[in-house]
């Protein structure tokens, strides 16, 4: 059961290989972790029995965040039992082209998951944060949206679109305690890192000759939803291993 004196934390995307380890680092500093899925809800699920079974609180909810309505109603669901006072919004898609052969429904599906998405969990999250005068939202971009990167002209404008948000709404709510950032990583190791980048590519490609790993992002994440960060607000942070 949630104790109602935690913390809790909302984690987009929360059953992927990113997310999940999110999920767990927020767990273990003392969260309440609400993992939010697409339509993996199964997935989810797993995740909250793994972080119920190493001692720690979580929930899984599934839900479109690049719909309005469904995320509202999800959201005024959850807030019913209390403000979140940690957003984390993870939730992204891929729908790689040149974007003089891409199509407007790839460029319109990738900027409604990231930065639409963003905007339809996060704003009717604040004001009840706001009330509690304690606050973090992160947003997890890419190396992308600082550097661009061909065929991701789509991804890059959604993920360079939350650097702008994030660095507004820091000044937007800083006085009540609320801080926003951005997260930027670069290559990291998953499902789908080692057919697209065999390690010469990833060595000529990244200064630390490797790619990073889930829990180093989470661990970032965690750091910068604590109260030690509370004076680093308005920042996109890369984790690229040296990339730029």
């Amino acid at each position: 059961m949630n104790d109602r004196t935690m913390k809790r934390a909302l984690v987009t995307g929360g059953s992927g290989d990113i997310g999940g380890a999110i999920c767990t680092a927020l767990a273990a500093q003392g969260l309440h972790v609400i993992v939010h899925a697409n339509s993996g809800l199964a997935k989810a699920r797993a995740l909250v029995d793994d972080i119920a079974a190493a001692g720690g609180s979580a929930e899984a909810i599934a839900f479109d965040v690049s719909d309005a309505d469904a995320s509202r109603a999800a959201i005024d669901g959850l807030l019913a039992g209390g403000p979140i006072q940690v957003v984390v919004n993870n939730a992204g898609i891929h729908d790689d082209a040149p974007m003089a052969g891409m199509s407007p429904a790839q460029w319109s599906r990738v900027v409604d998951v990231s930065l639409n998405g963003f905007f339809n969990v996060t704003q009717p999250l604040l004001l009840p944060m706001a009330r509690t005068r304690w606050g973090r939202v992160v947003c997890i971009s890419s190396v992308a949206g600082v550097l661009g990167n061909r065929g991701q002209a789509n991804y890059a404008a959604a993920k360079a679109g939350l650097h702008g948000a994030v660095k507004s709404l820091a000044r937007e709510m800083a006085s009540r305690g609320i801080t926003a950032n951005a997260v930027a990583p670069g290559v990291i190791a998953g499902r789908m890192t080692e057919q697209l980048f065999p390690p010469d590519q990833l060595k000529a490609m990244v200064p630390a000759g490797r790619a990073g790993t889930p829990e180093e992002v989470a661990a970032l994440v965690a750091f910068l939803c604590s109260d030690g960060a509370g004076y680093i607000n308005g920042q996109v942070i890369g984790i690229n291993g040296g990339m730029g």
